[in-house]
Order: structure tokens, then C-alpha cells, then sequence
């Protein structure tokens, strides 16, 4: 992707707190990311809106079944994580041969 160098203006204080988070040079990474993540957040939002208009309103009922099934995916990638490092970390056991 092409970069382009931009000048914003930021509150001091933050910009001096993320240089001291991220280091030399991560500072534009770190605004990139952050932008990114806005503007997801945005689409987001307008897709909730158009839910909304075409479906109605998202009960408290909805949101709570959503993350309760948001819970347990979650849940279910860690178990697999913690089964796949399991398997990396016990080394297999060693054949026994006999010799002749």
C-alpha cells in the first residue's frame, strides 16, 4: 500500500504517551491501526442502523443470546489453542527398537 505523509493535530499528552508505548518509528503504525480500527467501527455502526430500519430495533434479548454465542466461540478457539500447544509441548514418546 502507498503512504503518504499527512500533518494532524493531536492533544501532547497523547502523542507523548504512544511514543513512550510503541518506541522509535511505531508511531505512524500505531495512529494507522487506530484509524483502521475507527473506521471499522464505523461500517459497523451503518450496519447496525440498516439492521435496524429493515428489521427493527435489536432487543436486549438478541444482544445477550449474541454474546453468550460470542463467549463460547471464544471459549471453544482457546480449548483448541491450549490442545494444539499441548501437542508441541509433549514430545512424542521415543520407539523402542529391539536389537538383534
Amino acid at each position: 500500500m502507498a503512504t503518504k505523509k499527512y500533518t494532524v493535530t493531536l492533544p501532547e499528552e497523547l502523542a507523548d504517551a504512544i511514543r513512550a508505548e510503541v518506541g522509535p518509528g511505531g508511531f505512524s503504525r500505531y495512529v494507522t491501526h487506530a484509524i483502521e480500527r475507527q473506521r471499522e467501527q464505523d461500517r459497523l455502526g451503518e450496519a447496525v442502523s440498516w439492521w435496524e430500519e429493515e428489521y427493527g430495533e435489536i432487543t436486549e434479548a438478541e444482544m445477550a443470546e449474541a454474546e453468550a454465542e460470542r463467549r463460547e466461540i471464544e471459549r471453544m478457539h482457546a480449548e483448541l489453542a491450549r490442545a494444539r500447544r499441548a501437542e508441541v509441548e509433549t514430545p512424542a514418546p521415543e520407539q523402542h527398537r529391539e536389537v538383534a
